[in-house]
């Protein structure tokens, strides 16, 4: 693991933020696999869409960890330990609560990017400041839509 603290705290930050796309990965195909009511279907399609987005980041995430020089997450603790995600262990979510909360989960997402973003500048990672940008917006849409559902 690189010695200077720049490099630390870009490792420290994009842990978390491997922790958080796992975390919001896993609560957004629980409201997949559980979603009710009239809007179903395209809520029900809509997750799965955006879990699967999510999904294929951890890996593009994980690894910057380890192109930096860090270890990454290794288990289900160590992803407790790190995201801000909320869990929801409840399979009996009103559909409009479910979209609610993945709005909010994404747009605290938004500002983890941006934080790792702000700490790759810091460890002069260009590429991950620039991968950054794309997570941002993938975010960003996924706020715009479920915002939108919600009126």
């Amino acid at each position: 693991m690189p010695g200077d603290n720049a490099a630390k705290a870009l490792i420290d930050t994009l842990n978390g933020l491997l922790a958080d796309y796992f975390a919001l990965y896993l609560k957004t195909k629980n409201y997949h696999w559980h979603v009710k009511g009239p809007q179903f279907h395209d809520l029900h399609l809509l997750f799965d869409t955006q879990a699967t987005e999510l999904f294929a980041l951890t890996d593009v995430i994980a690894e910057r960890v380890r192109k930096n020089g860090g270890r990454t997450l290794t288990s289900i603790s160590s992803i407790g330990g790190h995201t801000v995600i909320a869990d929801d262990d409840s399979a009996d979510v009103n559909a409009m609560a479910m979209v609610a909360a993945l709005r909010d989960d994404n747009a605290a997402l938004v500002t983890r990017i941006r934080a790792a973003k702000a700490a790759a500048t810091e460890a002069g990672d260009n590429a991950t400041e620039g991968m950054a940008d794309d997570w941002t917006d993938q975010a960003q849409q996924r706020v715009w839509f479920l915002s939108s559902i919600l009126g």
